[in-house]
């Protein structure tokens, strides 16, 4: 497997309900650089209702090489492995409707992959909007400030991370370690990427590598997706028994020490403690002001770029770090009680948002 021509390629890619980015993505898959490779798609629709899957459908028609296959469980993991095992590439390369590929996507992903020696390979993480909520959003998703610092989120780093956007694997790879866990509804890209590191594989980033995502556009949709990201990532520490990061607990902690401070004050201020209640005030005015001063600096920063997304950085920021350390306090406690693995934890949080 030198060579990447005459090399069979499957393109596997899961979605639902993706009406307004699926002609975007399928034309882009369709209009990829194959050289001499034999290149299959295979979409795993999950049950869409929006007409995705008769759109699907309609372009599987006109393109032989485009494969449609239904994904009743409605979540990515499951539609992933699907088309996994439906392919008939040596390499499988997975792709999001939620995102714009470069013509030379495939070729490169897979000429990195053979030279590196990697077992996954991928891109940076860049990023598309339109409206000024939706910029403001691509602008901290860049940030160090929302993502800790994440290589993959640095446009012009290659080498060796920790994960990449998508992946590009040898099928015999990916049957080696396991497929996508289809215990997640999110993080199951992370986990993987995970359990590879952990059976002694790596991962090359290519800044060559370019695929454009298109973030969440308003405040509520930024804090639905990463207060999930947030609740599923304890499911991953609770798997493996480690975090793959430290900088996945910071949102946690710090949400849980706005709200240790918050009852300690209100106990204090119940029980007329007045020497408690200046201690805990104090402590939590000064983790509030340096917060906010962080935010300030971090929102101007990343404003640079686009001085009109300055207004909505701040609340932007802060959807990014509550919502995931909410999450993942959430799915600390269901965890840890008799709701795990009902199914009324399944009915509010195994959905797809995507």
């Amino acid at each position: 497997m030198s060579d990447p021509r005459a090399m069979r390629v499957t393109i596997v890619a899961a979605c639902r309900n993706e009406i307004g980015h699926l002609r975007g993505f399928v034309d882009s898959i369709l209009a990829q650089q194959t050289d001499d490779m034999i290149l299959e798609a295979i979409v795993a629709d999950g049950m869409s209702t929006d007409g995705t899957r008769e759109l699907l459908d309609d372009y599987a028609s006109r393109f032989p090489n485009l494969r449609v296959i239904s994904n009743p469980q409605k979540i990515v993991s499951t539609g992933l492995n699907a088309a996994i095992r439906a392919a008939r590439g040596e390499i499988i390369l997975r792709m999001d409707a939620h995102t714009h590929y470069a013509a030379d996507y495939t070729r490169l992903c897979v000429k990195t992959l053979l030279e590196t020696g990697a077992d996954n390979v991928g891109g940076p993480a860049r990023t598309t909007a339109r409206g000024t909520i939706a910029q403001a959003v691509a602008a901290a998703y860049h940030s160090p400030f929302s993502t800790g610092g994440a290589r993959f989120h640095d446009e012009n780093y290659e080498g060796w991370v920790d994960t990449v956007t998508y992946g590009c694997w040898k099928k015999e790879t990916l049957e080696r370690i396991g497929l996508f866990d289809e215990t997640l509804v999110r993080n199951q890209d992370d986990e993987l990427n995970l359990r590879l590191l952990r059976n002694g594989g790596g991962i090359w980033q290519n800044p060559a590598i370019v695929s454009v995502y298109s973030p969440r556009a308003t405040i509520s949709g930024l804090f639905g997706q990463y207060f999930q990201y947030g609740f599923w990532k304890v499911a991953v520490i609770r798997k493996h028994r480690r975090p793959g990061s430290w900088r996945h607990l910071v949102p946690a902690l710090f949400v849980l020490g706005h709200l240790g401070l918050a009852v300690v004050v209100v106990i204090c201020a119940l029980a007329a403690a007045r020497r408690g209640l200046l201690i805990a005030g104090t402590l939590w005015l000064l983790l509030i002001g340096a917060y906010a001063t962080a935010n300030a600096f971090a929102s101007l920063l990343a404003a640079r770029r686009q001085w009109k997304t300055l207004v909505f950085l701040p609340v932007v920021f802060s959807a990014y770090h509550l919502s995931y350390g909410f999450g993942f306090l959430i799915g600390m406690l269901r965890s840890s009680s008799k709701w795990h693995g009902t199914s009324a934890g399944e009915s509010v949080f195994a959905r797809i948002t995507r």
